[in-house]
């Protein structure tokens, strides 16, 4: 198996591909981030891998996660690189629709204005968080990179995956 071959696919691919519009994809990419709330969060530090589907909340470019605790803090706590999926189910080849996310994670401080800011967004009360025995504790996903799949761009003269870079 030629591992490096497979792994480059993509990015060969990309480079004969025609490429919407940076404007416009980010719309589209908007549009989907917004009409979905779940996604596959995958971390994972030496030979530790965990993948955990949740909810998220997407304010001012910014992917913000709710979680009691679970074995994702473990490897978040040693490597901040994260990636996750949110997709539609499978309906065909000629109906994909999917996101690939990848970004930094990182740890809101409880009940700081941040924090707040994103229980307001949620209509959670702040009181209602303070009584639990511990806050739930916020990640925060700053995005890097975007792996777009819709099979519908191809009716638009356009390939069906498109590749956004942030940073």
């Amino acid at each position: 198996m030629d591992y490096d071959l497979a792994a480059n696919y993509w990015l060969e691919k990309d480079k004969a591909s025609v490429h919407m519009e940076p404007e416009a994809l980010a719309e589209r990419i908007d549009e989907f981030i917004n009409t979905h709330n779940t996604c596959a969060l995958a971390t994972g530090c030496d030979s530790f891998v965990r993948c955990t589907p949740i909810e998220y909340n997407y304010m001012d470019g910014t992917f913000y996660m709710f979680s009691e605790g679970g074995l994702k803090f473990k490897a978040l706590k040693e490597n901040k690189n994260v990636s996750f999926a949110i997709y539609e189910p499978y309906g065909g080849f000629g109906q994909l629709k999917s996101l690939q996310v990848m970004g930094k994670a990182a740890l809101v401080e409880p009940f700081c204005d941040e924090y707040i800011k994103i229980l307001a967004h949620k209509k959670i009360p702040v009181e209602a968080m303070k009584k639990l025995p511990q806050p739930m504790n916020l990640i925060k996903i700053i995005p890097e990179s975007y792996d777009y799949l819709d099979s519908d761009l191809k009716r638009d003269g356009f390939n069906s995956r498109q590749h956004r870079e942030l940073v």
